[in-house]
């Protein structure tokens, strides 16, 4: 493949053998075939079909975007083929095409902002599992979620439907994910459905392939707890385990009204496990101790999204210390309630079991990392590797990028707010700088080049030197001789961050009316490339009737394979 030459270098390849460079170029017999991906085409040359053969749902979760990766490797062959038979692409053009496929491949990445965005297709539907929710799921190289009884994906680059799944009665799909959340990347779709004795589960692989439906033994459920969807193409199931005996609430009291006071001194320990959603075999279990909590995370209604009758022992008006919830997202399981609270990793590895409940919590740094934030006195975290190894410290509340250009991002941040310190680690925790901190609300929305952007509560974005923390630029709205009135960001907040690995993105909100404007900025020099505030002529879904509207963004963003999506309770669109 091509690597990025520096400026004035020499535009250097790496020939690989490997089996798709291998079967990327046939000869077309018709010599009329188009080179993929708007890369010039060879005459009587063409890209081999990519297409691969669909094999038993979640089997593999490697194969997940590996259509989208091979069908790039055969276009930069042909970038290849065109530069050494002088059928013309500049070194310059070679440059930005590599760093577009780069960009596709690294989660959450963009192939180009660097114009006005404009509304490319439009699918109209429902979007979510109902109630307002918008949750979502990127299945290779595709955008899942549930619809009115199906399982819809589509193709970033058309919006056409790449495959459906109909739904039983009852169905709940997952992991999916808010837009906001970023981590919606998945191996595969778990889908629980049906009633009674008719619940079974289906596993959705990349291509909409499903699994043989599996029934669920009522038996399992008595043994080990109700079914929920997991990660990586499990079950979890979870249920308070030891003697009643063990659970002392002499110094707790919840009223009727649900005011709590004292301390739940000891109770029953909390245990996981995780099986294999298409064969029924445990993957793995862990148990997460019980600690000593205060009443108040004891109440009847506290962690009710996994509760049932059987975890919700009731001792005195509304406490309830066998309580307790749970939800997964693809990149970790959170549990919560009377005396627990932990992050598990979707390998089995539990963090953050050894806090006192509410002092602190687990958070994803994406690139399989996490972080355990202490709350209690001087803010810190430990950093661990997806197998829940240890790897460095922290000080402050630690930060990852929204969005990078680099499949490993080199950097996080450290935020100590009553220290008035923003300090830069290494992956490992290896500390790299410490400034001062210019305001409170800090956060770290892109890692580009050898820029760190970040943005506060007072409203200012700006551009931070990787290696030495200095400031490289600042950008507090429009320029007032341009009319604006120097504020943009007065009442405005980022809520997302995409880059394209030369442009960061902004996808902001007004805190008056909720309107969404894009503002995109030169990662290196902080200028703005362009901008749509909120409200503007784009057309827009509207919720409610799922009409065109001039009403701007509306929505979340979503970057599915360089694609970016706006997504709404009544539908999608594409926007380039």
């Amino acid at each position: 493949m091509g690597r990025d030459p520096d400026e004035g270098d020499a535009f250097v390849f790496d020939l690989v053998d490997d089996d798709a460079a291998a079967g990327a170029v046939s000869a077309d017999p018709a010599g009329s075939r188009a080179v993929a991906d708007g890369v010039a085409g060879v005459v009587g040359v063409s890209l081999a079909d990519s297409s691969e053969g669909t094999g038993p749902a979640g089997a593999d979760p490697a194969a997940s975007g590996s259509a989208g990766r091979r069908r790039r490797a055969t276009a930069q062959v042909a970038a290849v083929l065109a530069v050494v038979l002088g059928t013309g692409l500049a070194v310059e053009g070679l440059r930005d095409h590599a760093r577009i496929e780069r960009m596709r491949d690294i989660p959450g990445g963009v192939a180009d902002v660097s114009s006005p965005l404009e509304e490319t297709w439009a699918w109209r539907g429902a979007v979510g599992p109902g109630g307002g929710t918008t949750d979502v799921a990127v299945l290779g190289d595709v955008l899942a979620f549930e619809s009115d009884g199906e399982l819809v994906a589509l193709d970033p680059a058309t919006g056409e439907e790449a495959w459906t799944v109909e739904l039983r009665e009852d169905a709940e799909c997952g992991p999916t994910a808010s837009p906001i959340q970023g981590a919606l990347v998945t191996s595969s779709l778990v889908c629980l459905q049906g009633t009674g004795a008719e619940r079974e589960v289906v596993v959705v692989g990349p291509r909409g392939a499903s699994s043989a439906p599996r029934a669920l033994d009522a038996t399992d459920t008595r043994r080990h707890g109700p079914p929920r969807v997991g990660p990586e193409g499990t079950v979890l199931r979870a249920e308070r385990v030891g003697p009643l005996s063990a659970i002392d609430v002499a110094g707790a009291r919840c009223t009727d009204g649900g005011e709590c006071t004292g301390t739940v001194a000891s109770g029953r320990d909390l245990v996981l496990r995780a099986e294999d959603a298409a064969t029924g075999t445990e993957r793995w279990k862990v148990t997460v101790p019980f600690r000593p909590a205060d009443a108040t995370q004891c109440a009847r209604t506290f962690g009710g999204s996994w509760s049932s009758s059987e975890n919700r022992l009731v001792f005195s008006g509304m406490l309830a210390p066998d309580a307790f919830g749970g939800w997964a997202v693809p990149d970790r399981i959170d549990l919560n309630g009377c005396g627990i609270q932990a992050g598990v990793t979707p390998g089995g590895a539990v963090l953050g079991a050894e806090l006192e409940p509410g002092t602190g919590g687990v958070t994803s740094l994406g690139a399989g990392r996490y972080a355990v934030t202490r709350f209690d006195g001087v803010v810190r975290a430990t950093l661990h590797a997806a197998d829940g190894d240890v790897v460095g410290e922290v000080t402050g509340y630690p930060l990852a990028s929204r969005a990078t250009d680099e499949a490993q991002p080199a950097m996080l941040l450290g935020v100590d707010e009553p220290g008035r310190r923003l300090r830069a680690y290494g992956p490992d925790g290896t500390p790299r700088w410490d400034i001062t901190l210019q305001s409170g609300g800090q956060e770290f929305l892109a890692q580009v080049g050898d820029t760190a952007v970040v943005t506060t509560g007072a409203g200012s974005v700006r551009g931070l030197d990787l290696a030495t923390g200095a400031e490289k630029w600042l950008w507090d709205g429009p320029d007032p001789a341009s009319g604006g009135d120097g504020g943009y960001f007065g009442g405005v907040y980022v809520a997302q961050a995409f880059t394209d690995g030369e442009s960061v993105l902004l996808l902001v909100e007004s805190d008056a009316g909720g309107a969404l404007g894009l503002v995109a900025l030169d990662a290196a020099s902080g200028a703005v490339v362009w901008d749509r505030p909120g409200g503007g002529e784009a057309d827009a879904l509207d919720p409610a009737d799922a009409d065109p509207a001039g009403q701007g963004v509306s929505g979340s963003l979503v970057a599915v394979d360089g694609h970016l999506l706006e997504i709404t309770p009544g539908g999608i669109r594409g926007l380039g």
